[in-house]
């Protein structure tokens, strides 16, 4: 009989209910199955020992074989420490105990020889080993002993308890002996012929007890692709049913509004990479399912024309659309700034936030209902159960991350269209609801990895080139002591009618220093730049909204030649004549935050400057981050880099960390796994859609489980 993998852990030989309890606390195993899916961290070599004269002073986990030669208590500041002097035949080291001495001293015996396994020290002129794992030298011959020792995750709770990684590596042992070693097999023949991968079996048991490196890193690699397949699977089966249930409106005609504004009103040409993604959306729109897809973009790459020039397919096809972004500064940026092509085609929009007054909302609300309004751009405040659409064809969401599934999913039920239902009774009217195309904007690059992970069930389009004409923002690390020549840099700007950004740190823990810093800073700004030659505004977070408003608009039009702030200017502040931004303790940011920052400036034709600050005191991850800043302009490559440094938790923000709950695959090391995970999981749902062919059963099979006892949908946001 075959061991049910969903077996309570409790039931596994040497478990038992008190480490059965720790095991479920700590470390979220509750069965069989989440037992052998606990991977190891790390892997020690245990075929080689050392000699003591081999020893290096590297603090390396090493193997050595002697005899112990002597004992003495040393007194130390509280209690006494028991060291042993072990020797082989170069030289001699100690081992030190700092509890259970007494059962140390009666279980151990001079002049037998051990092999002695741990970390080591060097300490008074020798090398020493706290706490080592002994064995008898007859005893260590006769175990089961791979050449490669996994080490497993741990928390301190479970050492105190006593639950060390040899307790673990015993009771996997055991569910090896009650298993025999036998799993059942996940992927299809054709898959793991092609990529020659190990059986399931032959995976699980050299990950846990490794017979060679080799055998180990193939393990690891069928894992792997496993997970990420499974996972891809999943999102791209989404996608298709999304695309095969969920039928959208039909914009089948290119009409007046789109064909004057390009022919007539167009401010630029398109980069090619702007007509690429208006082709794709174009084809989304005409394909009778609904468009889900998201669009992104570098700062200042151009997406709001594409979201403009999206929206006038739908007027073509007599819909109404709607623009929603995060924040009140941003959707009346984005108000602002179409208004003017709006007007020049006579197409009727409103702008609905928090603060629209009462008068205003009643009127926009009516129009909205009966179809008078053509385009609403707003808030959140879109979302309200009072904002009705006569027939929303068409919603833009910006910088989506920061808007919830349940947000999203509000737009959907805008729409309610009632078609005569086929029920015998002939004035029975059916209610069927459409939901709107929906296209998503970021100007947070995504790295490829992460986007196929997290976004893997949306179209992805990328606008990657910048519009002609844009110089590219020179970017330079200065030191603090260079203060005075950054100072002298500033002048000759503002001489040639330019203007700066001074930007100081946020980070909430210390906002009384923080705060300190931005108030230093614009003391020392206002004696370097002073009234009347020079203009400065301050913004930052303990000042009223009016106040904010009122400096923000200021600057914008020209009358403030310097605006201190904290980050509250990440987003939505476009000025075009602002061609400098200095960021003081640069190091003190991550890398997305300096990169926004720094596309604040650059909006204007003129040459634009991004000086980064900082003190001479720096982590290894920090010069990584400056350094990366100053080589690169490309979004991508800094989110890269930013995945890299950061882990993908961090990048998509706490609410999505969640999505790579991965248990061994890595989505920054392993993105060449990823991608041919994604690729196989494309081939196979291309071949056979439903997974109904009997060499796909035992994908279908596994894919059911998985739903079933481990809920993958928790990988995806």
């Amino acid at each position: 009989m075959s061991v049910n993998l969903q077996t309570p852990i409790d039931y596994l030989k040497g478990v038992g209910p008190n480490r059965a309890n720790l095991l479920r606390s700590e470390l979220g195993i509750h069965t069989y199955q989440d037992l052998i899916n606990l991977f190891p961290n790390r892997y020690i070599d245990r075929t080689k020992y050392y000699k003591i004269n081999q020893l290096q002073r590297n603090n390396a986990e090493v193997q050595v074989v002697g005899k112990i030669t002597g004992f003495r208590e040393v007194a130390q500041k509280r209690g006494k420490r028991l060291v042993a002097d072990f020797r082989d035949d170069t030289g001699v080291m100690e081992l030190v105990w700092f509890r259970g001495q007494k059962w140390i001293r009666e279980s151990l015996k001079t002049g037998q020889t051990y092999v002695i396994f741990g970390k080591t020290n060097w300490f008074n002129g020798k090398f020493n080993m706290p706490h080592p794992e002994l064995e008898l030298l007859p005893e260590h011959k006769k175990n089961l002993r791979t050449s490669m020792q996994a080490i497993y995750p741990s928390t301190e709770k479970l050492a105190n308890k006593g639950i060390s990684n040899r307790v673990v590596t015993k009771i996997m042992q055991q569910l090896f002996l009650e298993t025999k070693g036998r799993f059942s097999e996940t992927l299809s023949e054709t898959i793991r012929g092609e990529l020659k991968l190990l059986s399931k079996s032959d995976a699980l048991f050299n990950v846990h007890f490794p017979k060679s490196p080799e055998l180990l890193s193939r393990s690891q690699f069928r894992l792997k692709f496993e997970e990420l397949f499974y996972i891809q699977l999943q999102l791209i089966i989404k996608n298709l049913i999304h695309k095969s249930k969920i039928k959208g409106f039909i914009f089948d005609k290119v009409g007046d509004y789109f064909n004057t504004f390009y022919n007539s009103h167009l401010p630029f040409d398109l980069t090619n990479a702007q007509k690429r993604v208006l082709k794709e959306i174009r084809q989304d729109l005409g394909s009778n399912a609904q468009m889900n897809r998201l669009l992104q973009g570098d700062v200042g790459s151009g997406k709001t024309i594409v979201a403009f020039m999206s929206m006038l397919m739908g007027l073509d096809n007599g819909f109404q659309c709607c623009l929603m972004a995060p924040t009140e500064i941003l959707s009346v940026q984005h108000y602002n700034g179409l208004l003017e092509w709006f007007n020049k085609l006579n197409i009727s929009v409103s702008l609905l936030t928090g603060s629209s007054k009462t008068s205003e909302r009643k009127e926009i609300l009516e129009n909205l209902e009966n179809g008078n309004l053509q385009i609403l751009v707003g808030t959140h405040a879109l979302l309200e159960d009072k904002v009705k659409f006569k027939n929303l064809g068409l919603a833009i969401i910006d910088e989506q991350h920061r808007f919830g599934v349940k947000q999203r999913s509000k737009l959907w039920e805008k729409n309610k269209k009632e078609t005569p239902s086929h029920s015998a009774d002939k004035n029975e009217m059916k209610t069927e609801s459409y939901p709107p195309h929906v296209l998503v904007m970021s100007a947070t690059p995504i790295p490829r990895t992460l986007a196929m992970s997290v976004y893997g069930d949306l179209d992805i389009s990328v606008i990657d080139e910048l519009p002609a004409g844009r110089k590219p923002i020179k970017t330079v690390h200065r030191y603090d002591n260079n203060r005075l020549n950054v100072f002298k840099f500033m002048k000759d700007e503002i001489a040639k009618g330019r203007q700066i950004y001074v930007v100081y740190p946020l980070i909430q823990e210390s906002e009384k220093m923080d705060y300190k810093d931005l108030m230093d800073g614009y003391e020392s700004i206002s004696r370097e730049f002073p009234m009347p030659n020079y203009q400065i505004s301050i913004v930052h977070g303990k000042m009223k909204a009016a106040d904010k408003d009122y400096e923000m608009q200021r600057f914008a039009e020209g009358k403030t030649n310097i605006m201190v702030a904290t980050t509250v200017i990440e987003v939505g502040v476009n000025v075009p004549n602002a061609s400098v931004m200095v960021i003081e303790s640069a190091e003190r940011f991550g890398l997305s935050q300096l990169h926004q920052l720094r596309g604040r400036v650059g909006r204007g034709a003129e040459q634009s400057y991004c000086i980064l600050m900082t003190s001479h005191k720096l982590s290894n991850d920090s010069k990584t981050r400056l350094e990366t800043m100053v080589r690169s302009s490309d979004g991508f490559e800094i989110a890269e880099v930013d995945l890299k440094l950061r882990g993908p938790g961090d990048i998509m923000g706490t609410q999505q960390s969640g999505v790579l709950n991965l248990r061994i695959a890595d989505i920054v090391k392993d993105k060449d796994i990823l991608e041919q995970a994604r690729y196989y999981a494309k081939m196979v749902l291309k071949l056979d859609p439903s997974l109904a062919l009997p060499e796909h059963q035992v994908i279908l099979n596994t894919y059911r489980q998985m739903g079933k006892y481990r809920n993958i949908w928790n990988y995806i946001s």
